[in-house]
């Protein structure tokens, strides 16, 4: 078996283990490639369930019963075309679920159009570009010292579609734009597209405002919602679209708990005529049932649990930030605290940057990562350690045991031996909460 070539063009280190890797594969038989491959899957179940808490936001557990669709025999099936006049047939079935999908999500995100046929929350960002703009134009999008996301930026979608990204101004003391600073760049710009949401999000962003510059200048507004979707799902975050969005991206595993993919909502009937071409005969075409069921049923646990999961994400983060300020983390913080989402961040230059303290963590079993602060700068890192609670609420957690959680976190990022301890009490919680599965089912 040939393994694959160098990739010299990435960094040294990703280089060696890709090389390393591909060489061990290239040396297995068959059989012995199946048997590696179900190690891995076992061991990643030990990492993530078993021994690991997982603090990180954009990671979750999914509803049981959705996950179970993903392997139901519907994934390798394909559908092109619209619903009653699919190109092959016995498609009956799967062209149901599409639209059922499609009519759970609009309805849990107050949206007239929901286009679900997207295979990521990066490629919903490409569909909202290419739905509002053409390339050579210009787009307003937050930097990452507010979380902005690459994809909005040109080493993501917005760069290779060819759109100038210009970057918002920043509110620091908000972690969002600058409204009034940013009147002045759209004036001087005239942008095709205005977007807001971040990878971090930990007061609300000025959508309204946004929307009213951005009709100034005749530019469209892009809400990314890629962390926030679970937040708005819940009521416990304002819907843009309701404040003035033209359209909204998300990623449908985040705080949303579900399947990976990626959706895109919106009230524009031109919006919605056009995002349908381009994922039908356009970027898409065939797209994966499986995991399209699998959203269904995840929009059916938002629509009877949505309003207690996100109340209890916001909640247990808000507990969990006030009690690592009490024991001394350096809590970042804004004018209104330290967050009023399911996210917040602690400044990392104790610890040489957030991805060199997400290390520190991973030794104690605790899973996180990095995120960019508008803060003084850390040599070769990002300058914030990113922390939230989907996965700790989904697997039962509650405010009363952040106190607890807090203080393994400090410990770990002392350095302190903490593991066994943390995975002995994530070994005690089974079940997958906030989701509509009979207690009976949940394993």
């Amino acid at each position: 078996m040939t393994a694959l070539a160098p990739r010299p063009w990435i960094p040294a280190a990703p280089a060696a283990r890709v090389e390393a890797l591909a060489d061990a594969a290239a040396a297995r038989t068959p059989d012995e490639q199946l048997a590696e491959i179900d190690r891995l899957v076992a061991e990643n179940h030990q990492i993530h369930d078993l021994d690991c808490f997982n603090l990180n936001p954009a990671t979750n557990v999914m509803n049981p019963r959705a996950e179970a669709l993903l392997a139901a025999r519907l994934g390798s099936r394909p559908s092109l075309g619209y619903p009653g006049e699919k190109y092959e047939t016995g498609l009956e079935a799967i062209e149901q679920l599409e639209v059922i999908a499609a009519e759970l999500v609009a309805d849990v995100f107050g949206a007239t159009h929901a286009e679900i046929r997207v295979p990521s929350g990066a490629i919903a960002n490409l569909y909202a570009f290419l739905a509002t703009c053409e390339p050579g134009d210009t787009i307003v999008a937050p930097p990452p010292s507010i979380g902005g996301h690459v994809t909005h930026h040109a080493g993501g979608s917005a760069g290779m579609y060819r759109l100038r990204t210009v970057p918002a101004p920043v509110d620091p003391t908000r972690y969002t734009v600058d409204v009034d600073a940013l009147r002045e760049t759209a004036h001087e710009v005239r942008p095709r597209l205005i977007t807001l949401g971040a990878s971090l999000n930990l007061t609300p962003h000025p959508v309204a405002a946004v929307r009213e510059i951005a009709d100034e200048v005749g530019a469209r507004v892009l809400f990314d919602a890629a962390h926030l979707c679970g937040m708005i799902a819940g009521g416990a975050w304002e819907n843009p679209l309701a404040l003035g969005a033209h359209l909204m991206t998300f990623s449908t595993y985040k705080s949303l708990g579900g399947p990976a993919g990626g959706v895109v909502v919106t009230n524009e009937p031109d919006l919605a005529e056009r995002l349908d071409a381009i994922a039908y005969p356009g970027l898409t075409a065939n797209f994966d049932a499986g995991k399209t069921a699998a959203l269904a049923v995840t929009m059916v646990d938002w629509q009877v649990h949505g309003q207690g999961y996100a109340a209890s994400m916001v909640g247990t983060a808000r507990r969990l930030a006030e009690e690592l300020a009490a024991l001394g983390a350096p809590v970042f913080e804004t004018v209104e605290g330290h967050t009023r989402s399911h996210q917040f961040a602690l400044r990392a230059h104790p610890w040489g940057g957030g991805q060199a303290a997400s290390r520190l963590l991973r030794r104690a079993n605790l899973l996180a990562c990095g995120i960019g602060l508008p803060d003084e700068p850390v040599d070769g890192d990002v300058n914030g350690l990113r922390i939230g609670t989907p996965e700790l609420v989904r697997i039962g957690l509650t405010e009363e045991d952040m106190p607890r959680l807090a203080s393994l976190v400090v410990r770990g990022l002392a350095g302190e031996p903490v593991a066994e301890e943390v995975t002995a009490w994530r070994r005690s919680l089974t079940g997958v909460h906030h989701v509509r599965q009979p207690e009976a089912a949940l394993v």
